[in-house]
């Protein structure tokens, strides 16, 4: 076998193993929460000014967590959609935090990443027992959780595929359309 098609192989068996794990699906996350688990009193995260914050402190909005990394393209790809669904809803109660989970070499990179793409909602860092609470055993992404306004786990979203960003707009309108 030439090394040119031996490279070609690798790079095709990587390319499938990758949109495997990063593909776009609607799971429980692996924590045993599920859709209407209340996940108000889970553990929180430090914003980059410092402060701290949780779920609880947005009672009454639609909530979206978005963990990422700044060198996950899935990531990369999803991030212009996250800023679009921001600025079409933030006036109706709804509030993305972005959450890194890239490792500490990649938190100096999150101002260069916010810039990038013209992020306007909150990026943070997420205390370990939440990634633990939220992702368990699952360190795919991204992984996009939708709270409702009473603090109850509407759906978890493992990867990212262009053809999901319509289910994600629904799951956002449907939250904010029901009872505050």
């Amino acid at each position: 076998m030439t090394k040119t098609r031996s490279v070609f192989l690798v790079v095709c068996a990587l390319a499938l193993a990758a949109s495997y794990s990063c593909g776009w699906r609607t799971e429980q996350p692996s924590t045993g929460a599920n859709a209407n688990t209340n996940v108000a009193t889970l553990a929180g995260w430090e914003l980059t000014d410092g402060t701290r914050a949780r779920i609880s402190d947005f009672k009454g909005k639609v909530v979206l967590l978005d963990f990422y990394a700044t060198w996950c393209e899935p990531c990369r790809r999803e991030t212009p959609h996250l800023v679009a669904l921001h600025q079409k809803y933030q006036s109706q109660g709804f509030q993305i935090i972005g959450l890194n989970v890239g490792g500490e070499d990649d938190y100096g990179q999150v101002p260069d990443y916010k810039q990038s793409f013209g992020i306007q909602y909150p990026l943070a860092i997420p205390d370990d027992e939440l990634v633990e609470q939220l992702l368990g055993d699952n360190g795919n992404i991204p992984q996009t959780f939708v709270i409702n306004r009473q603090g109850q786990l509407v759906s978890h979203l493992v990867g990212f595929s262009d053809a999901r960003v319509p289910e994600l707009d629904r799951l956002i309108t449907s939250a904010l359309q029901g009872p505050q």
